[in-house]
């Protein structure tokens, strides 16, 4: 099969339909290079073509991802649980794990804020070209709760001080 390519969405196309019409398992075209730079795609290698010959190998899995279904929740993080931990009764005890609640608080606000959820943060256009982040209203209930978890624990930590 041999198909004469001049434009490119119709080359993309063509590659994709041969990766699709082929088995599951690797697959291999072969793009065709003549002389005066036409391309040309193929399912088996030509005998005698005088050009350029670039094997091509498709991996139909490559492009495949793996995503959690829908309702599954994340595993709990580390942070999550320290600050889910009732503080001790008294004493340094209650010191020590104020302050691991604080620092908890802390990472899991800073990993949030570095480390927006999927689809937390989109992309929009600017007038001027380029795209700026835009937070949903979501992400920012989020952080705002995550602030809160942090004013919460240094306030444990300075009664736990007293």
């Amino acid at each position: 099969m041999h198909v004469r390519m001049r434009h490119p969405m119709l080359l993309a196309c063509a590659a994709l339909g041969a990766a699709l019409a082929c088995d599951a398992a690797a697959q291999t075209l072969y793009k065709l290079i003549d002389k005066n730079g036409k391309v040309t795609y193929s399912e088996s290698p030509p005998k005698e073509f005088d050009g350029k010959v670039i094997r091509i190998d498709i991996d139909p899995k490559a492009n495949t991802a793996t995503l959690p279904k829908p309702g599954a929740t994340r595993p709990e993080t580390e942070s999550e649980k320290i600050l889910r931990r009732p503080t001790p009764g008294g004493g340094a005890d209650r010191v020590q794990a104020a302050r691991e609640k604080l620092e908890a608080a802390r990472k899991a606000l800073q990993d949030a804020t570095d480390n927006p959820r999927e689809g937390e943060v989109q992309r929009m256009g600017k007038v001027g070209g380029g795209t700026r982040p835009v937070q949903t209203e979501d992400y920012q209930k989020r952080i705002a709760a995550l602030e809160e978890n942090v004013r919460r624990a240094e306030e444990e930590l300075r009664a736990a001080e007293r």
